[in-house]
């Protein structure tokens, strides 16, 4: 057998018909078509990664997608940045606004380059302070300053007091701003004082008892009649003898025989008890409502007697030395 059949034979296929050829499955493209022109950015976040594959970062830009489907694209791919353009009569208005601030700015520019320099009366160069402008020594500056003060006086003193706000009254404000009239103030806070003072002196009084009250007009009443009686007052004033009678002493022993108008009744007008009653340091007698019961913690009786006491160690005492 000759090589070339033999080779024919082991190594050498026919064509399949093709008929019998498997038919291969379409594979979808998962990625979609380019709709445009896209470019690709190394640096997406701003920072370089660096060149890890080796591309030279002064190198073409690469594009994706070919030019036949940007041309083919049936939609618009391109956004429009920033605010949409003024129209016609808008962008005038703005350049007829903007030229006339500059021409503005130009003639104040103008004008204070125009301005002459502020010149004293020796022709010296002045600043807006007042000061001489230029190296100086310190007698020249504290001779201009003193003259600048004694000018500053002078008008002052022009002016008047009433323009300087001399001798005027004190404006006073609340934290709203709102001007606060002092005179009010002040005699809404004597009102207030006396007020207070009004109850405080009306407490006191609550505080008294009845006979307390009806000595205290009695008193007053004689204040009023003190201003028509005399210097002197001797024996037969019959006023003083009636007020000496009418006072009441617990040792008097020739009390049970006088008689009085108000006998049984208190100062006050109400009736008194009407028997025996343990006497007190104030002589306030009880009342007709009293059952006889003494409910004191008996220091009136120790009080009594210990004045008792002491009265007879005196008594004792004076006798004794008469005695001796």
């Amino acid at each position: 057998m000759l090589l070339a059949n033999y080779l024919a034979k082991k190594y050498l296929t026919a064509d399949a018909s093709t008929d019998n050829k498997p038919k291969k499955r379409k594979r979808k493209d998962t990625t979609a078509p380019s709709a445009g022109l896209i470019i690709a950015e190394d640096d997406v976040l701003g920072w370089n990664s660096g060149n890890a594959n080796g591309d030279n970062e002064d190198g073409p830009t690469t594009v994706s997608g070919n030019s036949a489907e940007f041309r083919k694209a049936k939609k618009n791919s391109w956004k429009a940045v920033g605010t949409q353009a003024p129209s016609n009569a808008d962008q005038a208005a703005a350049d007829a606004i903007i030229a006339s601030a500059a021409a503005e700015s130009n003639a104040n520019r103008n004008a204070d380059e125009d301005e002459p320099e502020v010149l004293d009366q020796d022709g010296v160069l002045k600043m807006e302070s007042g000061a001489h402008a230029g190296l100086q020594t310190a007698d020249q500056v504290t001779a201009a300053l003193q003259h600048r003060q004694a000018a500053e006086r002078k008008a002052f003193e022009r002016m008047g007091a009433e323009a300087a706000g001399k001798g005027r009254e004190t404006i006073y404000r609340d934290a709203t701003g709102r001007i606060i009239n002092v005179a009010m103030k002040r005699a809404e806070a004597r009102r207030q004082a006396d007020e207070e003072q009004r109850k405080k002196a009306a407490e006191l009084e609550a505080q008294k008892g009845d006979v307390q009250l009806a000595q205290k007009e009695v008193r007053k009443k004689q204040l009023e009649d003190a201003k028509l009686m005399t210097v002197s007052r001797y024996a037969d004033d019959t006023e003083l003898n009636k007020e000496l009678k009418e006072r009441d002493r617990w040792n008097d022993p020739a009390a049970q025989f006088l008689t009085k108008k108000n006998a049984g009744k208190s100062v006050t007008g109400k009736p008194l008890y009407k028997g025996a009653a343990a006497p007190n340091r104030y002589g306030i007698r009880p009342g007709h409502r009293w059952d006889g019961v003494d409910r004191g913690n008996g220091f009136e009786k120790e009080y009594f007697a210990a004045q008792n006491r002491r009265k007879n160690v005196k008594d004792l005492q004076y006798a004794w030395q008469m005695d001796e």
